[in-house]
């Protein structure tokens, strides 16, 4: 079951596809990554060096994986950080193109902008709120509100951004992170929702002396793997939380500033408590 992951590289550290493929992979997935960029760490650390690659790059190399005629096996592609329009609209292109030819694929979008602050171009947040359109999306609550416009501060402003969601044709709203004002303030949520049914799962909230890049990456691939495994929300949502929280609980007991995206059984299907709203 290949998955086409488009996403940021570092040669050391667990961001963007260092921190998919693995998790995937050991899902069962058979992972086709394309880097949009190639840095020697992620840039949280202040310096660090290697390429950009253009869309050009990008565009051969997914001709490539196209002239061997993989398209009609893929099962699903994800994207991440992009770091320019351009490569936003060769993502996009290229979700059309795997479309047209097996209608089935399903895309899920990690629309990354930021946590606390937008820290990509302007002109890719502007093409996120213009072009977004994927089956699957899992903003942050930040991100979630930069896009729709929608201040999220209770359970009925999440079923608000993620309605404007769906009305651009999105089937299933991930929002991560999420703090609320009628709901217990000392846990971060993630909420969910497919059609008219909508989930709410409350996970717990580790504090690091500096926060690891990488958390939203690894979670919209165990997300998908999941997702794809059982084509159900709610049990997707409960294995993926199930398997961050863990991820984060030997990250915190690490004393280390990288994700221990290695030291978890992925194969394991944790199941927290939900509940639907």
């Amino acid at each position: 079951m290949p998955i086409l992951s488009i996403q940021s590289h570092v040669a050391y550290g667990y961001v963007g596809n260092k921190a998919a493929v693995y998790p995937l992979q050991a899902m069962g997935y058979d992972v086709w990554p394309v880097h949009t960029v190639q840095f020697s760490n992620h840039t949280g650390y202040g310096h660090w060096e290697g390429e950009i690659f253009s869309r050009e790059h990008l565009h051969q190399v997914i001709l490539g994986l196209e002239a061997l005629h993989l398209i009609p096996i893929c099962e699903a592609i994800l994207s991440g950080y992009m770091g320019s329009e351009a490569i936003c609209y060769e993502v996009m292109d290229t979700v059309k193109r795997f479309k047209a030819q097996n209608p089935q694929l399903l895309y899920l979008c990690d629309p990354v902008i930021g946590s606390t602050h937008c820290f990509v171009k302007p002109e890719v947040l502007q093409f996120f709120k213009r072009h977004l359109v994927a089956d699957i999306i899992t903003p942050n609550q930040y991100e979630a509100q930069i896009l729709s416009g929608i201040e999220i501060r209770n359970v009925a402003d999440l079923k608000a951004v993620a309605q404007f969601f769906k009305d651009k044709g999105t089937q299933v709203v991930i929002i991560t992170g999420v703090k609320l004002d009628d709901v217990e303030s000392e846990s971060l949520h993630i909420y969910g929702s497919q059609g008219e049914v909508h989930y709410l799962l409350k996970t717990k909230e580790y504090v690091f002396p500096i926060p690891p890049n990488g958390t939203g990456d690894l979670f919209s691939a165990v997300f998908l793997g999941s997702y794809l495994s059982c084509k159900s929300i709610d049990q997707a949502l409960q294995r993926s939380v199930g398997l961050m929280d863990r991820v984060l609980a030997k990250t915190a007991a690490s004393g280390q500033r990288e994700l221990r995206v290695l030291d978890v059984d992925y194969r394991e299907i944790p199941k927290v408590p939900l509940e639907r709203i």
